[in-house]
């Protein structure tokens, strides 16, 4: 089986949106890591203080075969075409150890697909 990574960074408020989205497009589970960033803005400031909407990185390990619908969906409900909203892009994994409770179910899932 290949796996890819979706990275996606969004804000807090839209991480839910996008994880459920993430979910309902075939993505089985989602790690969700705090974060702040910095983009092509400069972050507003009051008084000397930065004021920065919190950032979540959401990870999203998938088979090979979904990517493209979870990508796409995610896209949607981070509305990810306007400006600012978040981005998401998708690196190769090599390896993978610990999903030996999910490789059977993922065999049987691409079975029913295929064949």
């Amino acid at each position: 089986m290949k796996f890819k990574i979706i990275l996606a960074s969004v804000k807090t408020d839209i991480t839910d949106a996008v994880v459920d989205a993430a979910k309902d497009a075939g993505a089985t589970g989602a790690t969700i890591i705090p974060a702040r960033g910095t983009g092509m803005r400069e972050a507003k400031t009051f008084f000397g203080l930065t004021l920065e909407a919190p950032t979540d990185i959401i990870l999203l390990l998938l088979e090979e075969h979904i990517v493209r619908p979870v990508l796409d969906a995610i896209s949607t409900a981070g509305q990810f075409d306007k400006p600012g909203t978040g981005i998401a892009f998708v690196l190769p994994v090599e390896s993978v150890i610990g999903l030996e409770s999910q490789l059977e179910k993922f065999k049987e899932e691409v079975r029913k697909q295929y064949f």
